[in-house]
This record gives structure tokens, sequence and C-alpha cells, in this order.
């Protein structure tokens, strides 16, 4: 998508950065795996169809794809446990092609599917909080327009660490332009520390503003622990779908009126 081809969001644990070519053979490598291919519901491609599909969502507007890097170093010492993130410079704006991000391991990707236009576009205005709760939701307008979330961790070393949550945290606050929205309120005791808030070099605002409600993912119903990340993060089950299996859960959190947490 245009909106993000600059756009590096950075967050305690994870850097979100544009899908961009160097990234394919990796992708490619990934989508080999015939589990990662039945997990994301993809068709398998050659290694020239994946620089085709690259460039295409690029500029596809109706796609939002960020590929996941974690600051965690590759390497850790088994008996000391994992090293300490990587450092990122805090002077001035980093891009995609900044060379600190190519020390990176590329651990996964999120992406956001768009169905339709918001409301907020067909009216000409875009609110800063509508509705706030569940009960405001116009279901006509939720068959209308839906952004479809889904992420996926392809490094098998770096599941099970909470950088799933973080990344989706640091994507959908940017896609909703509403951060504080995708709070982890109950963490459990086994959960590492986690922050709502991205890096502040992030992004000012969101060139999207799409509304929280309109926010669904569809999951495998055997996939219980996708489905207890969703639930984290103000999401539901709404729909089963006994056909394929599969669960539709739409954000249901409700929100509180009030200034949105994005730094300045």
């Amino acid at each position: 998508m245009k909106a993000n081809i600059d756009t590096v969001i950075v967050g305690s644990r994870v850097i979100l950065v544009p899908y961009r070519s160097e990234h394919v053979p990796r992708y490619h490598e990934w989508m080999l795996d015939e589990e990662l291919r039945a997990l994301t519901a993809s068709e398998p491609l050659t290694l020239e169809e994946e620089y085709e599909m690259q460039g295409k969502w690029q500029f596809d507007e109706d796609k939002l794809t960020f590929i996941i890097l974690s600051r965690q170093p590759v390497n850790t010492d088994p008996e000391n446990g994992p090293g300490l993130p990587i450092e990122i410079s805090e002077l001035g704006r980093l891009l995609p092609t900044d060379e600190q991000l190519t020390k990176l391991p590329m651990i996964g990707d999120v992406n956001i599917f768009l169905s339709g236009v918001p409301l907020h576009l067909r009216q000409g205005d875009a609110p800063s909080i509508a509705p706030t709760s569940p009960d405001e939701t116009n279901t006509e307008d939720e068959d209308d327009f839906y952004a479809e979330v889904e992420i996926m961790i392809a490094e098998p070393s770096f599941r099970r660490k909470g950088l799933a949550i973080e990344a989706l945290q640091l994507m959908l606050g940017y896609a909703t332009g509403q951060p504080h929205a995708f709070s982890v309120t109950q963490p459990t005791s086994n959960d590492p520390p986690l922050t709502s808030l991205p890096h502040r070099h992030t992004f000012e605002d969101s060139p999207m503003k799409i509304p929280p409600q309109c926010l669904l993912t569809r999951i495998s119903d055997t996939n219980v622990a996708s489905i207890r990340l969703f639930e984290k993060l103000g999401f539901q089950v709404t729909k089963r779908v006994e056909v394929f299996n599969e669960l539709e859960m739409r954000y249901r959190r409700t929100l509180h009126r009030g200034p949105a947490d994005i730094p300045s």
C-alpha cells in the first residue's frame, strides 16, 4: 500500500517495515513450507511470482502489509536467556532503507485487507473515536466495510515469545490511529511485559483511521493460541463457519472517549 511505503513502526521488541523486494527471497522460503501455506491459505508460487506479488501489494490500496523484524539477536545464550534488544538510534526518522534495520532478523508479517469503503470516508469525515461500544455499531455498515487482520510468525524460534501481540498492537494502532484501544488490560503472570504505545519515531498520525469496530479476523477453530491472542486485544467471536471449521472474531472492546495517545 502506498500509505505505508516509507513507514517504519518501532516497538520495544519488534519493528514493522513495509514489504520490499529484498524481503522476497526469505518470504518465498517461508511459503515453501506446506504447514505455513495451510495456516495462511496461500497457494505455492515461484520466486518470480513472489516478486510480482510483492510489487503489486506495494501499490494496492486495499492491502496494508508490514514485515516483522525482531529486535532480539538471532543467537542467544541458552544459559542466560535471550540477549538485550538491539539498540536503534533515536536520532531522526527511520526509513525502510536504514542500515540499522539490516541487522535485524525477519520473522513474519502482519496484514490488513480492506473490503469496501469506511463509513467516515463515505461521509467525508474522519472521527477520532466512533463508535465507542458494540451497541453503537451499525451492522449494515460493518457488512459494507471491514478490515481483515492476519499475522504470521514464520520463524519457529521466535514463536511464543510475545512478539505477535506487540506486532499486532503496533499495526492496529497505526491503522486506526488509536493505539490505546489495543492495550492488554489483563495479562497473565506468564506474559512478558508489553506496551500499547509505539516508539515516538513510528508515525505522527494514521493515514487510514480505520474504525476499530470494523476490524475482524478469521481463525481456525482449533487454533487456540491465536484465538486467545486476539481476545487479549479486544476481539470476540461473532460467527462460526462450520463448513470451514473457522471462527470470525471482531473488535468489541468498549472505548473511552478521549484524545488518542499517539506520540507527537
